[in-house]
């Protein structure tokens, strides 16, 4: 085999490597070894993962309403009627909204932010779905906010920002209770403890 064809054979790999360290939390190593996972798999897993990867692309969107990953506009939880339409529930990303729902202790309404503030990473109130929420607060007449974010130094921040820009405009404001260990992410609280900082809300 030729050094070319060799180089030819490895591009494809190093391609698929490259993408999945894109993955939160993935390095070389454990990209390497989802990689060869996958060329190991049958042939048709391969087209139908990729399939899925595809129309995930081309039809999923973000909810006019709560930002939530949808495939339809507005999501099913939004069209719900029989929701809670006082209570706000403010989380960072769709993967949080998702364990709360699972978790059964909201019947709210979602806003999805898409990030925290972390100028460190130069992401500022701007980067975020901050003036989207502002926006609906105004339009709605929600009776409390419960902001929602996992509590790290970035979270903390960005509840902070939240309850000085919220709490002015006559809205009732709380956050989870304490229990959720601190630098968690809300995604791997087990659902005892999430019931129980759901239920024990705090007001800021």
């Amino acid at each position: 085999m030729t050094s070319g064809s060799q180089d030819r054979s490895a591009g494809p790999v190093a391609e698929l490597v490259a993408n999945l360290k894109k993955f939160p939390g993935v390095g070389e190593k454990t990209a390497t070894r989802f990689a060869y996972h996958v060329l190991g798999m049958k042939r048709e897993e391969i087209l139908a993962l990729s399939a899925a990867i595809k129309r995930a692309a081309e039809e999923v969107r973000k909810c006019s309403l709560c930002l939530n990953f949808t495939y339809k506009d507005p999501c099913d939880i939004c069209t719900l009627s029989h929701r809670n339409n006082g209570t706000l529930c403010v989380v960072e990303r769709p993967a949080d909204l998702t364990t709360i729902e699972k978790a059964g202790v909201f019947r709210g309404r979602y806003h999805v932010l898409h990030g925290v503030i972390n100028l460190l990473n130069n992401v500022g109130p701007d980067d975020i779905a901050i003036a989207a929420l502002l926006q609906r607060l105004a339009k709605e007449s929600m009776r409390e906010v419960i902001i929602a974010l996992s509590p790290t130094t970035e979270g903390e921040a960005t509840s902070i920002y939240l309850q000085r820009l919220i709490k002015p405009m006559g809205i009732k404001v709380t956050r989870l209770a304490s229990g959720i260990p601190m630098g968690s992410s809300l995604e791997y609280v087990d659902q005892y403890t999430l019931t129980r900082a759901m239920e024990n809300r705090t007001e800021l």
